[in-house]
Formats: structure tokens, C-alpha cells, sequence
């Protein structure tokens, strides 16, 4: 489905007949929100049903409960789960909201343009709208190869439109989380032990003495687990070293915060390997047995003294000592922990080399305290055909960079997209399932071209996000309260498997993505690869490979199995092989070296802000994930808005006052298209500003969050490409105040 111009259409543009039905359909199905307050409700009557969260990538297992009528009421941890140990988060609490917003997408919608060329959507059923896809897609595979289409995803419904895709004979399947998030440390840490770190990371907390959150802001992104771990180990005398520009909430419960100047994290990094090994700090023994290339590491930082690092991160000399000392007296049972959106300044695969190395200089990975050797249950999928093989895929419009990225990445999938005279082919067709482009890849305009240049875009969601206005055709999912779903397998201290059951119907005309994904496969020939009749029968399939069954864990929720590959951590004189080129912990990289990379971390200096400009740094608050909770109704009553954090000094430079409202003006001119209240704090360095994402959105059918504070992806419009893995820094924007709504250039 081709369009000449592809405009954005807002949701809320359908008629009025579609909407007030959608809103009756509401009310009889909700409760009144006044009359029945969500802190009144508690555990009614005896029914419950296991899943397991959505709200964020930790998915923690839990029970649904309801009342004698059926409505749902609350969702509470299930005990037997090592994510959470019985305890949600305020997230994993709010996740009824998500059932209750009255805002979702209620049915399929197809793009249409009227004899005057103006485009809307119109409302069609199911069997319409994926005529409408299949044949998109075949149409495609007709004129340019099945390789020319793509999946860019996040949450459960990877799994079923990544079946479908490779089983139409395209790879090319990419979570934005992968690129703007996590992508460095899994190739640093790779690099160096062989293998990654994956979710949740198998970071013992719990039995640590040290632990070094760099840049990782633990309490306020709430991993669960990580969360209540670190409680347990501040309970236990640990010490906590937070190394971070602001004053988070983790720096509050911290014996050592260093106020760090932005972009510098490598030189303190270098600093700390120099006085460990300076100072025969490290593990002697594990050093010698376990890796490789200490003595070119020990020749590479002997100039990285605390004296240098102090005049790159204005961290005082004797502080950088005294804490590289607490973590030697606490090995091997210390962390230094690797954080999880680490793409910062377009360095940061040898940043998170450097965190690597150090702590295998202290003796940390495969130790009680440090990184345990997690398990993950191997389940077998449901038998189906092997996929054909894709003749080209997103790699090729890269010109051989990025080889050691380990997973594709969703800007390389922007960039096969946009023509080019590189590509004898590129992407003509997406499937969006369950991420909001708009506002998670950087460079908006950048994806912007990319979508104005498909025949065919697809997005499956839940919530009319921004990018669902750009659709061709929108499939409306159902939440996750309202669905089965694949068993969550996670990695962990003990194997386990997690069952999702739907605790109701879904609302309105929805689908979970399992169906969508089978009807579609059925419409283009590949029913082969959904051949279940139905989708329990599938899980029950599954649970029986592994000794459980579809009824037990409709009963319990969660199995938890036995390990079976050794013991949690490394046994005493145990010989271990590492995945690496040498068999070793690779403290020199040959696989960086062969890729024409330096082999050990190198600290470069970053671009400063101009005069009168601020870095921008963004983060997590503890009741939103991401863009995606902004409109929760439960959690927008915790925050709907955010705040910009001012330095009193800029502050009465500025001549700013608490809570007034600015705009925020970025390098290249860019202006939010929203204000935002100033916070004044000391608690934020006098060069930065800092500001919770996900706020901002400019989409009015959104109604709790539509203008409420200002959008960080819209000012991030300098992107830091990594060149070993391709991951997108972000953190090389500048801002400016500006109390009326212009800009210098045209964004």
C-alpha cells in the first residue's frame, strides 16, 4: 500500500460514530474510577489467574485477581518467582491501568485517502485489515525479495512476528533496546569473557561487599530484583560507590557519590585499573589462571594516574585512591556494575570494556559476590518448518562495519530503509510491533525519512503512540492482562519458567499478537509455522518437554527447576575455558584487534557544551517505563509530568525561579514543542540538566499525556554512532532556556 506523501494522522480524526461506540463498550466493561478508588481494592473472592508483567524487560511473575463479577482489581507478586520474590514495583502494581486506559486503540484501522487527497483511517475488521497486510507483503516480495521487509519490536510479540518474518524468508528483526540501550557492554563483555550478560544480568547483589553503580541508576529504573537485592546488601554493611553527575536516588544511599563531570566515565574507569594493578590490588592467582594480556594492560594505564583523571572528571585524586581501595578490600565479592542503557557518547563499547576488565582484575566474574553463573531452562519451541535462508539482510547497506554486533540493530534497519545508490535493494516494508519510534530511535528525522520512504507500514500496539499515526494499517493488540502469551524463560541463580494466561476477554475488538501473527501466516501460505489448532495447546506442548504441564501452572505460576550445568560459581583451582579467541578472560582484545580496533580501552576527550548551553541528560523514574506509561491512569497519578533539573548557580544566572516554566532549545535549534517546569536542586552538576524521558507526547488522543512536560527524544538530534557495534550515543546534546517558543533554525 503506497502512498505519494505519507502525512501523520491523528488517531482521535475518526468519526464520532466509531468513537462513542468504543466509549460505551468502556464504561460497561470499567469501573467508576470514583466510586471505587484502586486503593480500596484488595484480593475479592477466590479467583486469580497467573501472568506475568509487561510494564518493563523484567517481567516479573504475579497473580491477577478479581472480584465475584469478574472485574479486575489488583496484581501482586508471586512468591515463588526469583525476579521478584512476591514484590511488584509501582509498575508491575499500575499494570491494571494499562487494562482500564480509555484511551486504547479499539479496533483495525486502515489509511485511506479521500478525492482531495487528504488521509485518515477508517475503521475495518480484522479480516480486512489483514487482507490488506498480507497482500502488502506479498506485493513486496513480488517486486523486491521477502529480504526487503523488516520487524522492529519490543515485548512478547517479537517472538510470534519474528516466526512470521523469518518464515517469509526476511532476518531482518531488530528491538530499538538493543542499539540505544545495551548493545556496547554485550559486545564489551563478550569480548573479554566470551559471553554476554543478556536479562536479568547475573549480578550477585545480594552477597556483594562493593558494589559500583557508574552511570547505573538502580531505584530509579527499578529492576526489580537488582532493587531489592542491593536493600538486602546495604542491610548487610556493603558498600555502595555511585559515580554519576546527579544526585539519584541510588547516590542517597551511597558511603562514596562522585559527581562525575559528563562524558569523562572512561578516564575515572582507566584511573581505578592503574592504581589496582599499581598497587598489586588485583587477584594474583585469578589474574594469572583465568586471563589474558595483563602485562600489555599494565604498560597501557601507567599513565592513567588519579592526578590525570582529576584534571578530565574533577574527581579529587585522594577520592579516586580511596575508592579503587574499597573495592580491593572487597574483592572478589564486588561489582562493578555494567548498567543497562549504556549507549552515552559513541565510545561506549570501551567504556564498558574498561568496567569489564576491571572487574576481572578483581577477581569478581564467577565469584559470590560479584557475577554468579546463571542457568536458563531449555524448552523447545513447538515444531515447525526450518526457516529459508534471507538472501540479503540489514548488514548490507553497512559496508562491512559493525561485524561484531551480536543482534540487529534498528538504526541499521533506519538505514537500509532510506534509498541509496550503496543498496541494490532497500526495505520497503515494516512491522512495528510494540515500540513507539517516534520517540525511542534518535535522529527523529532520520526516521522520519525512513518511514516516508515504505510502501507499507504496519504497527501493532496497544495505545495510539506517535508512531501509530504514521501507519498504513493499525492493529489494535490486547494487554497483556488479556492474553495468553509465550512462557517467560528467563537466566537466573536457578532455572525457571513463568506462565501468562489471559484473566479476562479482551476489551473492544483486540487481538494478542499469537492470533494476529497466525492469521496473518495463514493468509500468505505459512501456516506451517503457527500449526497449533490452539494456543494453549502449544504451552501445553511445550510444559511437557520439561516434566510440567498447562495445569500445573495454571496452579503455581512459576517452576522453578533444578540446575543442571554445575554449581553458581567458580569452584577453587577450578580450569575454566572462556569463549574468547585464546580460551581466556581477554583483558587485550583479539577480537577487537582483528576488527582493526584498540585491543584495550583508550580515553579520548568529548565535544563540551557551547557558551550558555547544558548537557542533557535523561533518565528512568521508578513509576514509568519508557514512553510507553505515560497515559497509565495508575501511574500518572504517581507522576505525569517532568521536571527540567537546574543548578542554582545556572538557575540565578538564568535569573529562573522554582517551578517556572521553559522551553528547552537544543544545538541545531531545536525547541520542545512543550514547556517544562524548572526544578532548581544542588543535586545536579552546574554543567548539565537532567530530565526523566518519556514525557512530552504530542499525540492528543493520548489525554493524560498529551503536552505534559517536554520530550527528550525530540532534542536529542546529535547521535554518537558507535563504530565497533553501531550503538546510537545519545548523550551529546545541549540545551539552552528559552521563556517564549523559537528557534534559531527550523526543526
Amino acid at each position: 500500500m503506497a502512498h505519494k506523501r505519507r502525512d501523520f494522522i491523528k488517531i482521535s480524526s475518526l468519526s464520532a460514530a466509531g468513537l462513542l461506540f468504543g466509549a460505551h463498550q468502556l464504561r460497561s466493561a470499567r469501573p467508576d474510577f470514583n466510586k471505587t478508588p484502586f486503593s480500596n481494592m484488595r484480593p475479592v473472592g477466590s479467583v486469580r489467574t497467573s501472568t506475568y508483567c509487561e510494564v518493563c524487560f523484567w517481567k516479573c511473575a504475579g497473580w491477577v485477581y478479581k472480584d465475584q463479577e469478574g472485574n479486575i482489581k489488583k496484581i501482586v507478586g508471586n512468591d515463588d518467582d526469583t525476579n521478584c520474590n512476591g514484590r511488584l514495583c509501582p509498575r508491575g502494581t499500575g499494570g491494571v491501568g494499562m487494562y482500564y486506559d480509555q484511551d486504547r486503540l479499539k479496533t483495525p484501522l486502515i489509511r485511506v485517502a479521500g478525492a482531495d487527497g487528504q488521509q485518515t483511517f477508517r475503521e475495518a475488521s480484522w479480516d480486512e485489515a489483514l487482507d490488506v497486510v498480507a497482500k502488502g507483503l506479498a506485493k513486496i516480495k513480488q517486486e523486491h525479495g521477502a529480504e526487503c521487509t523488516a520487524l522492529l519490536t519490543h515485548g512478547s510479540g517479537g517472538h510470534y512476528f519474528g516466526t512470521l518474518l523469518k518464515a517469509f524468508g526476511s532476518g531482518n528483526i531488530a528491538a530499538p533496546s538493543y542499539a540505544q540501550c545495551r548493545g556496547p557492554r554485550e559486545v564489551a563483555f563478550i569480548a573479554t569473557y566470551g559471553e554476554g550478560l543478556n536479562s536479568p544480568e547475573p549480578t550477585d547483589i545480594r552477597d556483594t561487599r562493593c558494589l559500583v553503580l557508574i552511570g547505573s541508576h538502580l531505584g530509579e529504573n527499578m529492576h526489580n530484583g537488582q532493587v531489592q537485592e542491593m536493600s538486602d546488601a546495604i542491610d548487610k554493611g556493603a558498600t555502595i560507590i555511585t559515580v554519576d553527575p546527579r544526585f539519584s536516588t541510588a547516590a542517597s544511599k551511597s558511603k562514596f557519590w562522585l559527581p562525575i563531570k559528563p562524558a569523562t566515565d572512561l578516564a575515572l574507569l582507566l584511573s581505578w585499573i592503574h592504581l589496582i594493578i599499581e598497587n598489586n590490588w588485583y587477584d594474583e592467582e585469578y589474574v594469572e589462571k583465568y586471563t589474558y594480556g595483563f602485562e600489555q594492560l599494565k604498560q597501557h594505564v601507567k599513565s592513567y594516574t588519579p592526578e590525570w583523571a582529576y584534571g578530565i572528571t574533577t574527581i579529587k585524586p585522594d577520592v579516586i585512591r580511596e575508592t579503587a581501595r574499597e573495592m580491593a578490600n572487597a574483592a572478589p565479592s564486588v561489582i562493578v556494575h555494567p548498567g543497562r542503557h549504556v549507549t552515552w557518547y559513541g565510545d561506549d563499547t570501551q567504556r564498558l570494556r574498561a568496567v569489564a576488565i576491571l572487574n576481572a582484575l578483581l577477581g569478581s566474574w564467577g565469584r559470590r559476590g560479584g557475577f554468579f553463573v546463571p542457568e536458563k531452562a531449555e524448552v523447545p519451541d513447538y515444531p515447525h518448518p526450518p526457516f529459508p535462508k534471507p538472501a540479503r539482510t540489514w548488514r548490507d547497506a553497512m559496508d562491512g562495519k559493525f561485524r561484531l554486533a551480536d543482534l540487529a540493530l534498528a538504526n541499521g534497519v533506519c538505514e537500509a530503509t532510506i534509498p541509496s545508490v550503496r543498496m541494490d535493494c532497500h526495505i520497503k516494508g515494516w512491522i512495528v510491533n510494540g515500540t513507539n519510534l517516534i520517540m525511542t530511535l534518535p535522529d527523529k528525522q532520520k526516521t522520519l525519512e525512513a518511514i516516508k520512504s515504505l510502501d507499507l507500514l504496519v504497527v501493532v500496539d496497544t495505545m495510539p503512540m506517535e508512531i501509530t499515526g504514521y501507519a498504513d494499517v493499525v492493529l489494535p493488540e490486547c494487554t497483556y492482562l488479556e492474553r495468553w502469551d509465550d512462557l517467560r524463560i528467563v537466566q537466573g541463580r536457578v532455572p525457571n519458567v513463568a506462565l501468562r494466561m489471559p484473566a479476562t476477554d479482551p476489551l473492544y475488538d483486540t487481538k494478542p499478537a499469537y492470533w494476529i501473527a497466525k492469521k496473518l501466516a495463514g493468509k500468505m501460505g505459512l501456516g506451517d509455522y503457527f500449526a497449533w489448532e490452539n494456543f494453549e495447546d502449544s504451552l501445553d506442548w511445550q510444559l511437557k518437554q520439561i516434566g510440567s504441564s498447562l495445569d500445573e501452572m495454571k496452579r503455581i505460576g512459576v517452576k522453578n527447576l533444578p540446575r543442571e550445568y554445575g554449581p553458581l560459581y567458580f569452584q577453587d583451582g577450578e580450569d575454566k575455558e572462556f569463549y574468547t579467541n585464546t580460551g581466556k578472560i581477554e583483558l587485550y582484545s583479539t577480537a577487537f584487534a582483528e576488527e582493526g580496533f584498540d585491543p584495550l580501552p583508550v580515553y579520548t576527550p568529548h565535544q563540551e557544551p557551547p557558551a550558555g548551553y547544558y548537557r542533557l541528560n535523561y533518565g528512568r523514574a521508578p513509576m514509568h517505563t519508557f514512553s510507553r506509561t505515560a497515559n497509565n491512569p495508575n501511574l500518572t497519578d504517581l507522576m505525569d509530568e517532568n521536571v527540567v533539573w537546574v543548578n542554582p548557580k545556572v538557575a540565578k544566572e538564568w535569573g529562573l525561579t522554582a517551578g517556572q516554566e521553559v522551553y528547552l532549545q537544543n544545538q541545531d535549534g531545536v525547541v520542545s514543542d512543550f514547556p517544562i517546569k524548572v526544578r532548581i536542586t544542588e543535586r545536579i552538576r552546574f554543567d548539565s540538566v537532567y530530565m526523566v524521558h518519556g514525557f512530552g507526547h504530542n499525540h492528543k488522543q493520548l489525554s493524560r499525556a498529551h503536552g505534559r512536560g517536554a520530550s527528550d527524544s525530540q532534542l536529542i538530534t546529535r547521535v554518537l554512532v558507535d563504530p565497533i557495534m553501531g550503538g546510537t550515543g545519545m548523550r551529546g546534546n545541549f540545551v539552552t532556556f528559552r521563556f517564549e517558543k523559537e528557534s534559531e533554525v527550523e526543526s
